[in-house]
């Protein structure tokens, strides 16, 4: 159970199968714990110096850092997780032309906060449809994750059934790991962070993926505006929006947006059409009836 995430021996399609079947997986050293120490490092001072929440979802004995591509380098290490990044698609995929990341958010729960209201992460949006998942959330620990001092709490099954709003406390599963391990769950799964009874903090990494056509929750572009977002791998920079997605949506001038991370750029070159393949087919018999015509 507790083995190195090995793709080569079949656990990528177990994991699709756990994560669809019970709204969450978790996976035993999906990185090296070295990687999320050091991010955890590197967060230290901000932590030191942030204040905490202050309301009865973020917590008042919690406090919260987002932007972290830009806080350290160990970052994009568990945002561009290759096994994550799969499920992610195979979840989100069918029902937008690309992800988007939905935000970063380190996490750090004092002794004495108390455990957050089970609620699904997909109703930011409020008009969730069923069957239909808006959202995949990655909880990777940066410190031992642990029943007792506030790890998340996961509610299986109830990604089936949107209607219901609050499962009995009962059935909740803890989901305790330690740094390298990862919690991956549905938008659509009951979950909430747990109570922090110990006499330590208990601090974590939240990625979140979403449908490309949604609003994120992070502001990506004032987080990451053109000269950080320059300095990013072509693929960090698609998820994280300078790409458009079918139907021209989050273009700039008419172009796609990653116009913005070239050092130089036309800005009198004709509007380009980014379109869903089903909608190009369309417009192309179209153009030979016009043609016959």
């Amino acid at each position: 159970m507790n083995a190195p995430w090995n793709p080569r021996r079949g656990e990528a399609a177990s994991l699709s199968e756990r994560l669809f079947a019970d709204g969450y997986c978790i996976v035993r050293g999906l990185v090296p714990s070295e990687t999320v120490r050091d991010l955890s490092d590197d967060l230290d001072e901000r932590f030191a110096r942030i204040d905490r929440c202050d309301g009865p979802f973020f917590g008042r004995s919690t406090k919260r850092i987002q932007g972290l591509l830009k806080r350290s380098r160990h970052a994009e290490a568990l945002v561009m997780n290759e096994a994550v990044l799969r499920l992610v698609d195979e979840a989100l995929l069918p029902h937008c032309d690309r992800v988007q990341l939905n935000l970063t958010q380190a996490i750090e729960i004092e002794p004495g906060e108390k455990a957050q209201v089970p609620h699904r992460d997909q109703d930011m949006w409020q008009r969730a449809v069923p069957g239909i998942e808006y959202l995949v959330n990655v909880m990777w620990p940066l410190t031992d994750f642990t029943e007792e001092n506030g790890a998340t709490r996961v509610w299986p099954g109830t990604h089936r059934d949107i209607s219901v709003r609050r499962p009995p406390i009962g059935e909740a599963v803890f989901a305790e790991m330690a740094p390298g391990d990862a919690l991956i769950f549905l938008g659509s799964t009951v979950h909430g962070a747990g109570a922090n009874r110990s006499a330590m903090a208990r601090r974590g990494v939240v990625v979140g993926y979403a449908a490309g056509w949604l609003k994120p929750l992070e502001n990506m572009f004032l987080t990451y505006p053109p000269e950080v977002a320059a300095g990013f791998p072509p693929a960090l920079a698609d998820l994280i929006g300078y790409r458009c997605h079918a139907g021209n949506l989050g273009n700039y001038d008419g172009q796609c947006p990653s116009l913005l991370l070239r050092a130089e750029h036309d800005e009198f070159r004709g509007a380009r059409e980014v379109m869903a393949p089903e909608h190009r087919a369309i417009l192309e018999r179209f153009a030979l009836i016009q043609d016959w015509a």
